[in-house]
């Protein structure tokens, strides 16, 4: 059983950038797809990338060439890099893995809180 800590949230202006990190408390290497979700206020939790254990990456439309979604399986840590942030990126950012189409894990870690705004 792993369990995540979400860290690296913080208030950012538009066009700002941030990186998050995702620490696992044990080996993420055998997990074959991590993802990141943010959830918006008033909102459904969404997947918002996901990257397998080959390095394969996928994002929604909306991040598309401004999040980068990495995992370094030595260290058991995920990152996403967020840049040229909107307000519509606002949220609580969490980790878990993916798989058919859903979050891997049942349970939640606490999550990074992300706000863009001037």
């Amino acid at each position: 059983q792993v369990q995540f800590v979400e860290s690296g949230g913080d208030w950012v202006p538009p066009g700002g950038s941030l990186r998050l990190s995702c620490a696992a408390s044990g080996s993420i290497a055998s997990i074959f797809s991590l993802a990141w979700y943010r959830q918006a206020p008033g909102k459904q939790r969404e997947r918002v990338a996901a990257i397998t254990n080959t390095a394969k990456t996928n994002y929604i439309d909306s991040v598309k060439g401004r999040f980068t979604i990495s995992r370094d399986d030595a260290s058991n840590t995920m990152f996403l890099q967020m840049n040229d942030l909107s307000f519509d990126d606002t949220g609580v950012y969490y980790c878990n893995g993916y798989h058919n189409g859903g979050p891997l894990f049942d349970y939640w870690g606490q999550g990074t809180q992300v706000t863009v705004s001037t």
